[in-house]
């Protein structure tokens, strides 16, 4: 599923394509996605204007001229892309294509239709359903080490399962709470309450560096994502231990062996290990992280 970064991409190449751009024709190819879309769906969207286009958690949020938002999640194979060729055929799963008056064709295409679409008031944005009780942008100034702590005192689950968990921070997915535990050295086994002070300020410090890290980069493509221009991001190339079982980390030396005559004796204790953390993979260094 995209997380944070696929998904701030995403809005960073649609932004220059939508905002000002009125919304000259939407064609609505299904009644549903993962739930059913909004009465009106098409009539309501048509003829807006875009005033902006921005993101809250893992959701896109474009903004129209009359107080609607959409709101939008990519689900698990969700895609909104710019279409190269706007009168090229439409493909068997672009579901929602959105015209603007320039000519530009932004096609949401989902195989599996775990994504979703909504029109909600602006004013309503803060309590719907997927929006109320989220934590704060990782990004964002309300996100730092005193307030992670804050969140986390009492919690007596695994700093990998309280990270997950977007009422602590919103956005994290797998991949990037696998990272972030890697640079700020601590354990995904540790116990989430005992991240306080310093620890705190370093997980805190690494979510921001990682997430920026993979932005620059365009995110993580591995089976569906792309970015709206229809290319690959590339930060899976510059994960540290994500998916990387058995080689060495990038940053100290429990692998070494790994490359060595004696790698089979030795592979077991050295190098990116795996763990299963509520049926999800997990990888650490159990050298640098404690």
């Amino acid at each position: 599923m995209p997380e944070l970064p696929e998904v701030e991409t995403v809005v960073r190449g649609l932004r220059p394509r939508l905002e000002g751009q009125r919304l000259r024709r939407v064609l609505q190819r299904r009644p549903d996605l993962r739930f059913p879309l909004p009465p009106d769906f098409a009539a309501r969207l048509q003829g807006r204007r875009v005033r902006r286009v921005g993101r809250r958690a893992k959701y896109i949020l474009i903004h129209l001229d009359d107080g609607q938002v959409l709101l939008c999640h990519l689900g698990m194979s969700g895609r909104m892309v710019v279409s190269p060729a706007p009168g090229a055929a439409f493909e068997p799963h672009d579901h929602v294509i959105l015209e603007t008056e320039a000519g530009d064709q932004i096609r949401f295409n989902d195989a599996r239709r775990f994504g979703l679409m909504d029109l909600v008031d602006e004013a309503d944005l803060p309590a719907h359903r997927l929006l109320a009780g989220l934590g704060p942008e990782p990004l964002g100034n309300a996100f730092n080490g005193p307030e992670l702590a804050r969140r986390l005192a009492g919690k007596r689950t695994p700093i990998k399962a309280a990270l997950l968990d977007q009422r602590v921070v919103a956005g994290l997915g797998n991949i990037y709470v696998c990272e972030s535990l890697y640079f700020a050295g601590l354990s995904p086994r540790r116990q989430a309450y005992t991240v306080q002070g310093g620890r705190a300020e370093r997980l805190a410090g690494a979510v921001r560096s990682v997430l920026l890290r993979a932005i620059e980069a365009g995110g993580s493509s591995l089976r569906d994502y792309v970015q709206a221009d229809g290319e690959l991001g590339y930060f899976q190339h510059e994960w540290a231990v994500y998916d990387r079982e058995g080689l060495a980390c990038p940053a100290c030396t429990c692998g070494a062996a790994a490359k060595g005559a004696d790698a089979g004796q030795n592979g077991a204790r050295c190098g990116v290990r795996r763990l299963v953390q509520s049926g999800r993979s997990t990888f650490y260094c159990a050298v640098r992280q404690r």
